[in-house]
């Protein structure tokens, strides 16, 4: 094809990745993104096949049918509290695409001509070292996010003496590996060395941080992932790969700087893997003591009926209990009655960026009801009643109160300042930071033990006989 029409039509499918990617950033517009930066990706790889002439389209067939076959099915088999660990995996393949490709081009080079000694091959080498480590990091990382998530490994923190040091090794020794190569391109002893230390140290720098962090994680591996394929890009001289990937790094990154301010965290600890530390054991009986008041249905619908403001604040339970529909129902009884209903969403409730929102969306709740910390926060105190679906660390006094512990300093939703408190929950048991909630022993606290579907729908049903 003719290279200037080529790269006006890539120009066309980068504004498309850029519209959807503005699109993404608000629930109303989210499903109209998504579809132009599909149509955009689209473009992309027709015009790559077309413009590399590439007549044997055999093994490309093949791959797109099983693609998106596994991907159809991902599509609709995984429910929503598992979307968490298909997009850390979707990371993790992206990044093994990107080694792949960096692999398969150097090796080839090896066979064929062989690289030289001018700049060109130079760049051309290091852009594969680059891509190899990015994308290695990326895989194993995204592989023990997965494991975590999936509570395959345990999600709490850990690690070993001196796992900072073997870090640090890992990481000098992949760069060593990478200069090396540069410089002797010929010795694969040094690619395959540079490939295992990136693949150990994507391994060690997830394997410290806790579930309560992942969030971060996922949205760092996103950033990962892009970075890989825009390096991906320079190997293949290929000018859509390098803007695409350019897009998801960037945009990753933002969103774990966002992350990183919603939960406290330093960035420079997301990205060496110092997560997870500090902080003393808190014996829940202590926190608990008896102060603990339960409360039915029929005692929270009377509460409910002379509410003039509620406000939902949803976390992971909600999703684990798949009673997104059932709160929207709760909702609509509410509003029948001319009661205000507003959701509080925490940027990191759930298990990654925008976990309530999706959820939430597939319940049709009105986008506008959707509000976040910020602007909710200074409402609580003109809130009769909050109610807390299965949310824990990101209603947590203690992040507020306790500087000794783990969470100290991370902003949180302000329930406890609401006139009452229900808290709907399977059992007094931690979240993810494992820490005891004294939301759950406050005075203007009523704690509403069960299943959380069930005991909105036992709820709503008492509302409405009531």
């Amino acid at each position: 094809m003719i290279a200037h029409l080529v790269d006006i039509i890539y120009l066309v499918a980068a504004s498309l990745f850029i519209l959807g990617i503005k699109g993404l950033t608000k629930p109303r517009t989210a499903v109209r993104g998504n579809f132009l930066a599909a149509i955009g990706m689209l473009i992309a790889v027709l015009v790559t096949l077309l413009d590399k002439q590439i007549l044997a389209f055999e093994n490309i067939l093949l791959g797109f049918v099983l693609g998106g076959a596994i991907g159809a099915v991902m599509a609709k088999k995984v429910q929503m509290t598992a979307m968490p660990q298909m997009v850390a995996l979707l990371n993790g393949f992206g990044g093994g695409a990107s080694l792949g490709v960096a692999a398969a081009t150097y090796f080839q080079t090896l066979q064929g001509v062989g690289f030289g000694t001018e700049v060109t091959d130079l760049i051309a080498v290091a852009a594969i070292g680059v891509t190899v480590v990015v994308g290695a990091v990326t895989l194993s990382g995204s592989l023990v996010a997965f494991a975590k998530l999936q509570e395959l490994i345990p999600g709490k923190p850990m690690g070993f003496p001196g796992m900072k040091v073997i870090n640090g090794l890992l990481f000098a020794a992949a760069l060593v590996s990478l200069v090396s190569m540069v410089m002797t391109p010929v010795d694969d002893t040094l690619f395959y060395g540079m490939a295992v230390a990136a693949l150990l140290l994507g391994f060690l720098l997830v394997l410290p941080i806790g579930g309560a962090d992942m969030p971060v994680v996922i949205a760092l591996l996103n950033s990962y992932s892009g970075i890989a394929a825009a390096s991906a890009g320079f190997i293949m001289g290929n000018t859509m790969l390098i803007v695409a990937g350019s897009l998801v790094g960037a945009s990753g990154l933002i969103l774990t700087r966002i992350m990183c301010a919603a939960m406290n965290r330093s960035l420079t600890n997301v990205l060496f893997g110092i997560m997870g530390e500090g902080g003393e054991i808190i014996d829940a009986d202590e926190v608990y003591g008896g102060k603990v008041k339960s409360a039915s249905p029929e005692e929270v619908a009377m509460l409910l009926e002379t509410a003039q403001r509620v406000v939902i604040v949803p976390g992971f339970g909600l999703a684990m209990a798949q009673a997104q529909h059932a709160v929207r129902d709760l909702a609509d009884v509410l509003q029948s009655r001319g009661t205000e209903v507003e959701y509080a969403i925490h940027p990191v409730a759930g298990r990654m960026p925008g976990h309530m929102n999706v959820l939430l969306a597939e319940a049709e709740v009105p986008y506008e009801q959707l509000v976040e910390m910020e602007r909710i926060n200074p409402t609580f105190e003109q809130t009769d009643v909050a109610i807390v679906i299965g949310a824990n660390d990101v209603t947590n006094p203690m992040a507020r109160e306790d500087k000794g512990s783990p969470i100290y300093g991370m902003p949180i939703l302000n329930v406890d300042k609401a006139k009452t408190v229900i808290v709907v929950k399977r059992s007094l048991s931690p979240g993810f930071a494992g820490l005891p909630n004294p939301l759950f022993a406050k005075d203007n606290t009523l704690m509403m033990f069960g299943d959380g579907k069930q005991a909105v729908v036992d709820l709503t049903s008492a509302l409405n006989e009531a």
